[in-house]
């Protein structure tokens, strides 16, 4: 509905100017567009909370009657339920219902998780806890792929991560498996045009990436974060230039690039704890790189690039004073010349713009 109403205040003005709607039709559709958005929104999400309830509801009231029941009931109540949910996703989806429709297959997903789990108890199935939640996840998979459900889609990916740092906890190593499933969910978000999954599909990614540097090189791997990380960014900006249709995905790329790039660069300077001339410049490259952040995100519009380079400096600046506080004279040493610098940047980049705005209006300066 979000995407729909931004697409909405583009084309009106379009529209109004083009003599396809007068001024009094514009102002009902945008008031139409906006209580039907706050409506709905409302009610979808009450809907998937409605689902979440009642698939805990479901799942307690059968643990608890569990030993009670003979067998082929307990079986037949799980496949019943299951069914129930999905022909209630049916009818939902053909009334045009689909925040309900997603809803009730939510629910299939969590009797489906809870099937798993009781009738492997009830035959006395040997398995480890991530086998079971990999199982359910390929089950939450299928339903949101063929039943073009995202959020059965984006719990998929919930589970696949859960799946992934069960599996590398228990071997105490990179459990580089974790990338098959990931890779096509995220597939399967990009074949959706879903961008809040492609979003979490690059949160799993970083996160993961992230870890490397825990867990190669005995726990010494955070420079191949950073350089992963700054390869990433890099891909984001080659591919905003040479397809720029894609936009919104490579700047989405060249932030996550950021982000792996700034927590390698973070633990190189606090969890290595290196002498003080490489913090020093470790710190330098940190700042720098917010800077080119916020710079980017200024010229290109990137907000997410711009409010990461704003977050990057501020952590880094408060995370150098937590370090060096016991040395009081250092620390505003480093400050004092930190923000001569950021001065002479900040006094360039309006050079920079004045001059272009005055080559705008035919003047020179």
């Amino acid at each position: 509905m979000r995407s729909y109403s931004k697409r909405i205040e583009r084309d009106l003005p379009r529209w109004r100017e083009a003599g396809w709607v007068t001024a009094e039709g514009e102002a009902a559709i945008r008031r139409d567009v906006a209580s039907s958005a706050h409506s709905l929104g409302l009610a979808n999400a009450l809907a998937i909370l409605a689902a979440v309830l009642i698939g805990f509801a479901a799942m307690s009231f059968v643990a608890a009657n569990w030993q009670e029941m003979p067998r082929i009931l307990r079986i037949g109540m799980l496949v019943a339920a299951l069914w129930a949910s999905y022909t209630t996703a049916h009818v939902m989806a053909q009334r045009n219902m689909t925040a309900f429709a997603d809803a009730a297959i939510l629910l299939g997903v969590a009797i489906f998780g809870a099937s798993i789990m009781l009738i492997s108890q009830m035959y006395h199935m040997d398995g480890s806890p991530a086998d079971f939640v990999l199982v359910w996840a390929a089950g939450s998979a299928l339903a949101g792929v063929l039943l073009r459900s995202n959020p059965a889609l984006a719990f998929t990916m919930v589970l696949i991560v859960i799946w992934g740092l069960m599996e590398a906890l228990r071997l105490e190593r990179v459990f580089w498996p974790f990338l098959l499933p990931w890779a096509l969910v995220s597939l399967a978000f990009y074949w959706q045009r879903w961008r809040p999954g492609l979003h979490l599909s690059g949160i799993a990614l970083s996160g993961f990436l992230i870890s490397l540097g825990y867990r190669l090189f005995d726990g010494h791997a955070h420079g191949l974060v950073v350089a992963l990380g700054l390869g990433i960014a890099g891909i984001g900006l080659i591919g905003e230039h040479l397809k720029q249709d894609l936009r919104a995905l490579w700047q989405g790329i060249l932030n996550y690039g950021l982000v792996i790039a700034f927590a390698g660069l973070l633990a190189l300077q606090f969890v290595e704890k290196p002498e003080l001339d490489v913090f020093i410049l470790l710190a330098v490259l940190a700042l720098a790189l917010a800077i080119a952040a916020i710079a980017w995100g200024l010229h290109s519009g990137n907000r997410g690039a711009l409010w990461l380079g704003y977050i990057a400096f501020s952590v880094e600046i408060l995370s150098i004073y937590s370090k060096t506080v016991g040395t009081l004279l250092d620390t505003s040493l480093f400050f004092l010349v930190a923000g001569v610098i950021v001065a002479g940047l900040a006094a360039l980049a309006y050079r920079i713009h004045a001059r272009r705005a005055a080559l705008a209006e035919g003047v020179s300066v």
